[in-house]
C-alpha cells in the first residue's frame, strides 16, 4: 500500500466504524466547552463530564465564574486533578473574556491560546468542536496512533499534528480527530491492546510496532 492508499484505507474504516461521531465533552456552548476541555488534561472525559454539571450548575457563563473565589472552584473541580492549576486559569480566562472580549469566547485561535491555562491543543478542539473551524488538536491517542500506522515519527505531538495536517484533506480534520479518539479508544488502546481486533494497525502498521507486538505475545 502507498502512504495515500492507508490514508484513504484509514479514512474509510473510520467512517464505517464511526458514521457518527459523538463529541466527548458534555457543553452547551463554546464557554462551557472551553471549560471542559481544559478540565480534561490529564483526566478523563468521564470523570469531567460528571464534574462540569456541578459547576456549570453554579456558574456556566464568565459573569458568574468570576463570582466564585479561585477556592470554591478548586473544591468543585478537585476530583479531575491538577485543581490548583486549572481553577486559577478557570477564574483568569473568565475575567479576560470579560474585559476583553465582552463575555464570549473568541473564535480566534491566537485570542484562545493567550487564555490563561489554554494551550494549543485545547484552543484547537475549541476552534473545531464550538466554531466548526479545521483544526486537529492531537491527544495521546492520536499521538499513538499515528505512530502506531506509521503515518508520523512520534517524536512529538507539534511534528504529530503537522503530519496529520498534511496527509489527510482539511475539510475531513475535525470529524476525523474524533473517530481516531474514539477508534484508540476502543480498539488501539495503550493498555490491554487486543491486535486481533486492531483492523487498521493489523493492516497499515509499523513493522518495528507489530514486531513487538507479537514479540510480547510470545514470551507471555
Amino acid at each position: 500500500m502507498t502512504k495515500q492508499e492507508k490514508v484513504q484505507f484509514v479514512i474509510d474504516t473510520l467512517n464505517e466504524i464511526y458514521p457518527h461521531v459523538p463529541i466527548p465533552l458534555d457543553h452547551k456552548d463554546p464557554y462551557t466547552l472551553l471549560i471542559a476541555v481544559l478540565l480534561s488534561a490529564q483526566s478523563t472525559d468521564v470523570k469531567v463530564n460528571q464534574i462540569t454539571p456541578l459547576l456549570f450548575a453554579k456558574a456556566d457563563n464568565p459573569y458568574a465564574m468570576v463570582k466564585l473565589s479561585v477556592e470554591e472552584i478548586r473544591e468543585i473541580i478537585k476530583p479531575v486533578g491538577l485543581s490548583p492549576m486549572k481553577s486559577k486559569g478557570i477564574h483568569g480566562l473568565s475575567k479576560i473574556l470579560i474585559e476583553k472580549h465582552d463575555g464570549k469566547v473568541p473564535a480566534d485561535i491566537d485570542a484562545l491560546e493567550e487564555l490563561p491555562a489554554v494551550g494549543h491543543k485545547t484552543a484547537s478542539v475549541v476552534m473545531s468542536q464550538a466554531f466548526d473551524v479545521p483544526a486537529f488538536p492531537v491527544d495521546t491517542h492520536i499521538h499513538r496512533l499515528m505512530y502506531r500506522w506509521n503515518l508520523s515519527n512520534g517524536k512529538n505531538v507539534v511534528q504529530t499534528e503537522k503530519d496529520a495536517k498534511r496527509l489527510f484533506p482539511k475539510e475531513l480534520w475535525n470529524e476525523l480527530h474524533l473517530q481516531i479518539i474514539w477508534y484508540g479508544r476502543e480498539y488501539s488502546p495503550a493498555r490491554g491492546w487486543d491486535l486481533e481486533k486492531d483492523i487498521i494497525t493489523k493492516t497499515i502498521g509499523r513493522k518495528t510496532v507489530l514486531n513487538e507486538y507479537h514479540k510480547k505475545k510470545t514470551r507471555r
